[in-house]
């Protein structure tokens, strides 16, 4: 996520002058990039779809990220869908376009899928970066838990993000006593025996911290419940922020139904 490689966006903190959508309430970025990503898989149009990823851009240039490591970051995302986009050309088929070596014909239909998708995942992908990948991951759980997301969901990341980085430690222990025990991975049965205890004991140990973990919070009060954040309010500039989301998905709309009428 963003917010593991980004500084984190204390909701309502003093922190000099926020860009404007880090101002926003949480819980209106979060629906913006719901509405967001469902509306730009919906489309099918290119001039649609490019039009998503120019709105993707205008936010990115709005929320004060550095634009050189996020459109990185991005790239890197890319690189997972590079092969898948580079064979849909050869295996969608269509009209030809051109012939490849070995006799492999390119279709036109397949190269507009490759672009179909290549749009659709990185507008989606940047709009996510920018309007939740910069929250922190606690703004992030209360900001779901206020939009009523089942409360096992909301604790289970809250947890997951708290205790990731201790599983990590305890992992990173243990290899190490393993490295000190003269121990060398290999294509063996003993390396995988090796690695199937280490698997075992970071479960175990995992399971008695929980319980560890579980037993000291009830003796705090916990009550199944977390506390959530009372400053959580809407203001007009979310209510701006909504308009204009709203007039955004609408033109994407009104370019997808006009092309798709022209064609």
């Amino acid at each position: 996520m963003g917010h593991l490689l980004l500084e984190p966006d204390h909701h309502g903190a003093d922190t000099g002058t926020p860009a404007p959508i880090r101002r926003l309430d949480p819980r209106a970025r979060l629906l913006a990039a719901l509405a967001f990503a469902i509306t730009t898989v919906a489309l099918q149009t290119l001039p649609a779809l490019a039009l998503a990823l120019a709105f993707a851009l205008a936010l990115l240039a709005l929320s004060g990220l550095p634009a050189r490591i996020t459109l990185r970051r991005m790239a890197m995302m890319d690189g997972f869908i590079l092969f898948m986009l580079l064979l849909l050309p050869v295996t969608t088929p269509g009209t030809p376009l051109a012939t490849l070596p070995f006799g492999v014909v390119a279709t036109v239909e397949g190269l507009r899928l490759a672009v179909e998708i290549g749009l659709t995942a990185n507008a989606v992908i940047l709009a996510l970066m920018v309007l939740v990948g910069t929250m922190d991951p606690v703004t992030l759980g209360h900001a779901l838990a206020r939009l009523k997301t089942p409360l096992l969901l909301v604790h289970l990341l809250l947890f997951t993000v708290r205790y990731v980085d201790v599983l990590r430690a305890e992992y990173l222990r243990a290899r190490q006593a393993m490295r000190a025990r003269a121990f060398r991975p290999g294509s063996n049965r003993h390396t995988w025996r090796s690695l199937g205890h280490l698997v075992g004991m970071l479960l175990v140990r995992a399971l008695e911290r929980s319980e560890r973990i579980l037993q000291a919070m009830k003796c705090r009060g916990f009550t199944g419940q977390f506390p959530l954040m009372d400053r959580l309010a809407f203001t007009p500039r979310d209510r701006v922020f909504a308009v204009a989301c709203a007039a955004g998905l609408g033109a994407l709309g009104i370019v997808e139904v006009t092309v798709a009428h022209l064609a």
